[in-house]
């Protein structure tokens, strides 16, 4: 199977800067889109970001500008380095991958288990 490891989350002030990586181990014969969602407590989980095996990335309205989401293939891992965090952005964050664990299986989604990013003002 495949695993995730989240890092990077915690408390900052509005304006203040964190940067959220994910590892992905285990079972992978290749990754394909790569990504961050969010949840805020009493809300749908969201996306915030992905970025594709090519490299092309994707953004919720609400963060571009602030965030950029980049991977490194070579270490199986995926970045998101968020700026000018303000309130709205406290959440719990999960990576997700989609991924392909046999050169003949189908892709599949797997998530990480969340890291908390909680920002006030």
């Amino acid at each position: 199977q495949v695993q995730l490891v989240e890092s990077g989350g915690g408390s900052v002030q509005a304006g203040g800067s964190l940067r959220l990586s994910c590892a992905a181990s285990g079972r992978i014969f290749s990754l394909n889109a790569m990504g961050w969602y969010r949840q805020a407590p009493g809300k749908q989980r969201e996306l915030v970001a992905t970025i594709t095996s090519a490299s092309s990335t994707n953004y919720a309205d609400s963060v571009k500008g602030r965030f950029t989401i980049s991977r490194d293939n070579a270490k199986n891992t995926v970045t998101l380095q968020m700026n000018s965090l303000i309130p709205e952005d406290t959440a719990m964050y999960y990576c997700n991958v989609e991924a392909r664990v046999r050169s003949f299986s189908l892709p599949s989604h797997h998530w990480g288990q969340g890291t908390q990013v909680t920002v006030s003002s």
